[in-house]
């Protein structure tokens, strides 16, 4: 025992026990211990951790005596130490997933090329150039293993990985991990540039028909000896494990596989390749048995391998797609045998063998083919669906949203075959009484789903239906369904197994209450209701409930004495109303029309009601866009609106939308001098959207204007301040005490807030909306008070800058109006970009930053055709920049931090410097350096990527600092082109991200 050893057994000695670990360089000291050790059932160091402390011992650098770094030397100790790593691998039999589970690249690289080095294989020679059935066979061993882990780790490093954090304790860990990170990229580089040759020599290894053989202990001790013991191939080649020509053949055959599938990607024709080697594998496999000591393969993941490439390739042969059900499926498609592959489905609905994620993959390639064009498969789009609905309700899951979408308008084809699937699923002798139960709940719920009668009937008459559900479901169901195919349609043909009714005038009634709800000709109308009049007297303007006049007229209405003349009325105007709704501009005016002539007749004040009807009718209309689109109005609408606003007749009852869209219509066609100066004043006292008109187009008049224009602002500021403001209610107590028992809308307002937004979005005149906008943004402003995070909008100087009753403005108010109408306002014009940069503003100020940095970049994409063209600077203001650059910060895109730093008047280098500092950006680094125009950052990013050992990125960093047109000594007029060329690429990479 060492003295070392010894001291620490005597320190650890009062603790009961656990072995010591055996420390690396005891191996040195006993040539023996090392078969001790790896003999024991649990060694403590284990091999794989054995072979990294040797070869990391035997690799460490050495200092001269000037203080020099010095590469390994190469001396008897560090040999051994490699020898000794060699032995550990040989213990191991060389199994490589043992290895590479337990060692990292650069050190099974390491342990590898020593294993070339021991084995005698010619230095400085290709192994493609090497025969192998010339050379000893440990050394052509050597070589395969070599080139084996060579192309497994090209495969391994294709499958993603998750990266390892580092914990904060081990930071100081951080160079070496990125040292090693390095070293293993360098590695894979030169591996995949050999990868062809490594390809070659392991298809010249399946040519060589003799056993193999391997170092074991007993040939690297024979190595070893001093002098070395070479007794031609007894000693040192067959004298090692022997591994026969199937066992190694079935290895190669299947990490050839893996290197062709991987491959497969970019040249397709590599699967066949991929799938000749693993079905040599799966042959080889059944040939060898247990006890195979070289050929150690995951057999799922080969069986995973083989299924995919079979689904890529296709079957060589009818017999091979019966092994799995996975590839009759396949072939059953690519052969379009479509109606064995529904009857596979089917066919599951009693095994339920296909996973369910399986078949509704299925069922969307074919959804998407049809979608693409292939009409011919919406049939078999239908019964995939039908037979994936069936088996989701035998599993107690939800039928799919496809399945219900297919029930909302059924052929009878798809019903009968619904029907035939459900009784095949349904295995009389072992159906389960829950699968019979799932079943009566899906036909239930298909009848309830199903609107046409003869469906309905199709289904409650199959003897499947009949034999689940019990007779008082059926019953009930049933009746269920009677009633609601009489009210739904009244003129339809009654089925006999659900009701009978003798034939009667009751059903000429029916008729013509069905003709009346559809019917939108007035004369059509007028003769239906003279019939219905002349069989039964009722009220029929109660036919459909959905038939609604304006609360504000229907007095009028109902008072007219005569029956059919009052129905008449009411269901022009309802059916005129609901074609406004609909945009049907057209038959709105002939039934309003038709209304005008009845009502002229006898009443003048439902004339005046229909004559202001029509005229909201004209306003819509032209408002909408139809006819001359855009357009000035006539000059004959202009003069019926201004008429409209000047009424004076007592006793009329008013619409207060009808209104309201007028003096909309005349702040969107500028009719600002007209409100101001003409409409009488008892108009404005009395109507709240008069007023509020007036203000808005007094206060735009005069933008911009001098300072005491302000007044008619401020009376405006007044105004909405009221609509926005809450008042408060009080209850005093039993004991006296006072106590705030709710919040409302304040009623000092003139109209409240949910009035006062939807007559905002009425309203399309830029100028007004712009008003409307710097009205509220001020007003957000101060009730959030806070100064570094506001929002910003044009013409916040005309109003005024504080509140006397601050307490009074409900806040939340305030800011849902601002979203509101901000949004609003870009709907109408998405390419404002005043607009834009509020609502960017908006977002950022409420923390969410991506939106904000959408509407920012939107804004000068707009400005600038698509920033083909310089951004202006009063729009990529220096605020705006830095909120840019805080939004960029904060989504963690730290390198678009330092491109956008540049684009300040002043370059702010300390807000770059510290977001390049970062090590984890969320952005394509890198690749943004070619944005980079100022040179200081380039040098500081140099130095960055230089200081991390980042030799790719300084090189990219580099090669940007060395453009010509960045030179410093150019022409200003170079440099200022050369900026705004990447402003331009920088700002157009962006909007691709942030669109």
């Amino acid at each position: 025992m060492s003295a070392e050893t010894a001291d620490r057994v005597a320190v650890s000695g009062s603790r009961p026990s656990t072995p010591p670990q055996t420390s690396w360089f005891e191996f040195l000291l006993d040539e023996s211990l090392l078969e001790k050790h790896l003999q024991k059932s649990s060694p403590d160091p284990s091999p794989v951790q054995l072979v990294i402390q040797f070869l990391e011992q035997a690799s460490k650098p050495s200092v001269n005596e000037q203080n020099q770094v010095q590469p390994p030397a190469d001396n008897r100790r560090n040999r051994t130490l490699k020898l000794l790593a060699l032995k550990v691998s040989a213990h191991l039999k060389w199994d490589l997933d043992t290895l590479e589970k337990g060692l990292s690249i650069p050190v099974l690289n390491m342990l590898l090329n020593e294993l070339l080095c021991v084995s005698k294989v010619p230095p400085g020679v290709k192994h493609v150039d090497l025969d192998l059935s010339t050379l000893p066979p440990t050394t052509a061993m050597a070589v395969l293993i070599y080139n084996r882990w060579a192309i497994r780790t090209i495969v391994l490093s294709s499958f993603p990985e998750k990266p390892t954090k580092l914990g904060p304790h081990q930071m100081n860990m951080l160079n070496l991990v990125q040292q090693e990170k390095e070293s293993t990229e360098n590695i894979l580089k030169v591996l995949k540039e050999q990868s062809e040759d490594s390809i070659m020599v392991l298809e010249g290894a399946l040519r060589i028909k003799k056993d193999f053989y391997i170092h074991t202990l007993r040939t690297l001790d024979l190595l070893a000896a001093d002098p070395p013991t070479t007794n031609g191939e007894t000693e040192c080649s067959t004298a090692g494990l022997q591994i026969s020509a199937d066992e190694l053949h079935c290895q190669v055959h299947y990490d050839l596989g893996a290197i062709f599938f991987q491959q497969g990607c970019s040249d397709p024709s590599s699967y066949e390749k991929a799938r000749e080697h693993f079905l040599k594998t799966k042959e080889l496999l059944l040939k060898l048995d247990s006890k195979a000591l070289h050929c150690r393969l995951d057999e799922k993941r080969l069986a995973g391998y083989w299924n995919a490439c079979r689904v890529l390739t296709g079957p060589s042969d009818p017999s091979d797609a019966h092994l799995t059900p996975y590839g009759q499926i396949n072939t059953f498609i690519k052969t379009q045998n479509y109606q064995t592959l529904i009857e596979t489905f089917i066919k599951d609905n009693v095994t339920l063998s296909l996973p369910n994620y399986f078949r509704q993959s299925i069922l969307r390639e074919f959804v998407h083919k049809a979608q693409q064009g292939e009409r011919s498969l919406d049939e078999v789009c239908h019964k995939l669906c039908v037979c994936n609905a069936v088996r989701d309700a035998l599993e107690g899951q939800v039928v799919s949203m496809l399945f219900q979408q297919l029930l909302l308008k059924p052929h009878k084809r798809v019903i009968e075959f619904l029907l035939e699937v459900c009784t095949r699923a349904l295995d009389k002798e072992r159906a389960s009484e829950a699968a019979k139960k799932s079943i009566a709940t899906l036909l239930k719920t298909l009848c309830e789903s199903i609107e046409e009668p003869p469906l309905v009937y199709m289904v409650s008459s199959h003897e499947l239906f009949t034999e689940l559900l019990p007779e008082e479901e059926r019953t009930a169901l049933v009746e269920q369904m009677r009633k609601r195919s009489a009210s739904v349609n009244l003129c339809a043909k009654p089925l006999p197994s659900f009701y009978d009714i003798p034939a009667s005038a009751s059903v000429n009634i029916g008729q013509l209450e069905h003709q009346l709800i559809l019917s939108l000709d007035s004369r059509r109308i007028r003769q239906i209701l003279i019939e219905l009049h002349g069989m039964a007297e009722r009220p029929y303007w109660r036919v459909n409930s959905k038939w609604e006049v304006p609360a504000d007229y229907i007095n009028v209405i109902l008072g007219i004495k005569d029956n059919l003349t009052r129905d008449l009325v009411y269901i022009l105007m309802a059916k005129g109303l609901h074609c406004i709704t609909i945009k049907d501009f057209v038959h709105a005016r002939q039934l309003f029309s038709a209304c005008l002539e009845l009502v002229t007749e006898f009443s003048p004040k439902l004339r005046q009601v229909m004559l202001n009807e029509i005229l909201l009718l004209d306003v819509r209309a032209h408002e909408s866009g139809v006819g001359c689109a855009r357009e000035r109005p006539p000059p004959d609408l202009v003069s019926r609106v201004r008429g409209y606003l000047e009424m004076r007749i007592h006793d009329l009852p008013l619409r207060q939308i009808v209104g309201e869209e007028c003096v909309a219509f005349m702040l969107n066609w500028r009719e600002n001098e007209y409100l101001t100066l003409q409409v009488p004043q008892s108009l404005v006292l009395n109507n709240p959207y008069i007023k509020l008109g007036q203000l808005l187009a007094a206060t735009c008049k005069e933008l911009p204007g001098p300072k005491e224009s302000r007044r008619t602002a401020k009376d405006l500021w007044e105004v909405v301040v009221q609509i926005c403001s809450v008042s408060n209610q009080y209850k005093r107590a039993n004991d006296g005490r006072v106590s705030l028992i709710k919040q409302r809308d304040s009623t000092l307002g003139i109209m409240h807030r949910n009035k006062f937004v939807t007559f905002i979005k009425k309203l399309r005149e830029p100028l007004v909306l712009t008003t409307l906008i710097s009205l509220f943004v001020r007003l957000h402003s101060i009730v959030r008070d806070d100064i570094v995070n506001e929002v910003t909008a044009e013409h916040l100087s005309i109003w005024p800058t504080t509140l006397p009753n601050l307490q009074s403005v409900d806040v939340e108010a305030v800011a849902v109006t601002v979203k509101e109408l901000v949004t609003y306002a870009l709907t109408l014009n998405p390419n404002n970009h005043s607009w834009l940069i509020t609502q960017a503003d908006i977002y950022f100020v409420t923390n969410q930053y991506s939106a904000a940095l959408h509407y920012y970049l939107q804004a000068g994409a707009v400005c600038s055709d698509f920033f083909s063209k310089a951004v202006p600077p009063d729009v990529y203001t220096d605020q705006v920049l830095k909120r840019m650059i805080k939004c960029c910060s904060l989504l963690n895109c730290h390198t678009q931090v330092a491109v956008l730093c540049q684009f300040l008047r002043e370059v702010d280098y300390m807000t770059a410097f510290k977001a390049l500092q970062e090590q984890s950006s969320h952005d394509a680094m890198d690749s943004f350096y070619d944005y980079i125009w100022d040179v200081t950052i380039l040098e500081y990013l140099t130095h960055i990527h230089h200081k991390r050992g980042e030799n790719e990125k300084r090189q990219i960093a580099i090669k940007s600092i060395g453009q010509t047109e960045l030179n410093a000594s150019n022409p200003e007029e170079v440099l200022q082109l050369a900026a705004q060329k990447r402003k331009k690429k920088f700002l157009q990479a962006m909007a691709k991200l942030y669109f």
